[in-house]
């Protein structure tokens, strides 16, 4: 076997290594059976809790290590997240994944904010050439919470390859729903998890057919 033949083949294999590992972007979001992410003032009270979907997140967080946040989800989640590390009676669930969540890095995606003071949080202004450096950096998968205008624009520009809902089993009747001016998109299911508290776990990834 030539010198020259060998460098191809470890080239083939750099390059399939490359593409085999290549991070994905995975957007979570929870909504109500008819389609919305918030009820109509805006409230969180009917998204779905419980030991099994804990257990659920958890699994799924071992395989990620960056979180992306919008800015309208951002000043909330910080706050709460951090207050949780230092409530003596907080849940267990929660403060297991407020300790995951102060040990993450996290971005912030934002026009406006000059300045956050989370521990491993930093500011980003441009989603594409953001997320597409990312993808091409070594290190576990990225997850983007929430849904609305953030995700419906990292939707637009491509960068998502994995979709995971968690439907509610509740009708909200209106509210914020989860995508907003997205064209049409096909998808591809990989999986479905039936939850016993009546709840929906699905997985898509995305589909380049139109």
């Amino acid at each position: 076997m030539s010198f020259a033949h060998l460098t191809v083949t470890a080239n083939k294999r750099y390059l399939y290594l490359k593409i085999k590992i290549m991070r994905k972007l995975i957007v979570s979001v929870e909504m109500s059976l008819d389609g919305y992410i918030a009820g109509p003032n805006g409230e969180g009270d009917w998204i779905s809790s419980g030991e099994e979907i804990w257990n659920h997140m958890f699994n799924d967080l071992a395989d990620v290590d960056t979180v992306l946040l919008g800015s309208n989800t951002y000043s909330e989640y910080a706050s709460y997240w951090r207050s949780i590390l230092t409530d003596p009676d907080a849940d267990p669930n929660e403060r297991k994944y407020a300790q995951w969540a102060e040990r993450t890095p996290h971005i912030l995606f934002s026009k406006t904010v000059q300045s956050i003071d989370w521990a491993n949080s930093r500011i980003a202004r441009d989603p594409h050439a953001e997320v597409t450096s990312l993808k091409q950096q070594s290190g576990k998968n990225i997850v983007a919470w929430g849904a609305g205008e953030f995700a419906s624009a990292l939707f637009r520009m491509g960068l998502v390859d994995e979709l995971r809902i968690t439907i509610a089993p509740v009708l909200l009747g209106g509210g914020l729903p989860l995508f907003q001016g997205i064209d049409r998109t096909k998808l591809k299911a990989i999986e479905v998890r039936r939850l016993e508290n009546s709840a929906v776990i699905l997985r898509y990834e995305m589909n380049t057919g139109k």
